[in-house]
């Protein structure tokens, strides 16, 4: 997919207060120009619609992610889902731009708004063109909303690998809504169907966003509890294979291992290990730059707060 931000979902949930900045980037900033430069083209031909779109967004995620300063990309994206809005009803039936959509909305609804009525709204759009990206590409997938477990997980698991990118960009701006609406019974209910879409997404190709998905199941299977649900230990597995499959390079990783499950399980021996590891750890890495330096407020802030948790 396009546009890889959805590594920041769960991840970036105490952000630090933002720093001022005025421009977007002269880099993306010119693109901007230049496909606002050709609305003809974008409203009358769909093939140019759709590769204006795909490289925007490829290009706007590399400016993003190897972003240091998060005030800029904050204040930036609202112009970027607003021309997607633009492509997407140009192209209504292309998965790349449903895809990139879903996944941007979901970052930005649940990264950089700490208004909850906003989330809700921008991560349900997030929601929804996810869902509309994974019909779009395997028709057999549309109308998953309300399916009874069983028939669900069937209809998944006939996603093919072609729709991998579909798939993943519905898991995320699924997740997004998740936790925008956490305190909703009927929203929580879903999280199982997540978890076997992310699952199917190690068995389509166990090279596909790896790392991500790993950390997101990890995530999911240290929300709760064993009393309740949970598996911890196995949350854990997930979260040791994501610092694997990312060389250690994605300190957001060890954040949300020692939140999730160090905290879980109160093991406070290793959830300051792990944050002391994000604190000496590369913030600039090819890609992840702007998460790690995300991390490292974070590692600070769940530091300062373990004597009172623990």
């Amino acid at each position: 997919m396009a546009v890889d931000l959805a590594h920041t979902i769960f991840r970036w949930r105490n952000a630090s207060p933002w720093l001022a900045r005025e421009v977007l980037p002269a880099r993306i900033a010119t693109l901007l120009a230049v496909v606002i430069s050709l609305p003809g083209i974008v409203a009358g031909c769909a093939s140019v619609a759709n590769n204006a779109a795909a490289g925007l967004a490829d290009s706007l995620s590399t400016s993003i992610l190897n972003q240091e300063d998060p005030q800029l990309v904050r204040e930036g994206v609202p112009t970027f889902l607003l021309l997607l809005d633009s492509m997407v009803e140009a192209s209504p039936d292309d998965p790349r731009t449903l895809g990139a959509a879903a996944e941007l909305y979901a970052a930005y609804g649940t990264a950089f708004t700490s208004d909850a009525q906003r989330a809700r709204i921008l991560t349900t759009r997030a929601r929804d063109y996810g869902i509309r990206a994974l019909c779009a590409d395997q028709r057999n997938a549309c109308s998953l909303e309300g399916l009874p477990f069983d028939e669900y997980e069937r209809i998944i698991l006939a996603v093919q690998r072609k729709a991998a990118d579909a798939l993943y960009s519905y898991c995320v701006g699924s997740l997004a809504f998740i936790r925008a609406n956490s305190d909703d019974w009927n929203a929580l209910a879903d999280l199982p169907k997540i978890e076997v879409a992310l699952a199917h997404l190690l068995t389509l190709d166990p090279g596909y966003k790896a790392a991500s998905v790993n950390l997101y199941l990890g995530i999911l299977n240290s929300l709760r509890p064993p009393a309740l649900g949970g598996d911890p230990e196995r949350g854990r597995g997930y979260f040791e294979a994501a610092i694997d499959l990312s060389d250690g390079k994605d300190l957001s990783v060890k954040v949300e291992y020692a939140r999730g499950y160090a905290r879980l399980v109160y093991n406070r021996e290793l959830h300051d290990r792990l944050l002391n590891e994000v604190l000496v750890g590369a913030v600039k890495q090819p890609g992840l730059t702007l998460v790690n330096s995300l991390a490292q407020e974070q590692a600070r802030d769940l530091l300062a707060s373990a004597d009172d948790y623990f």
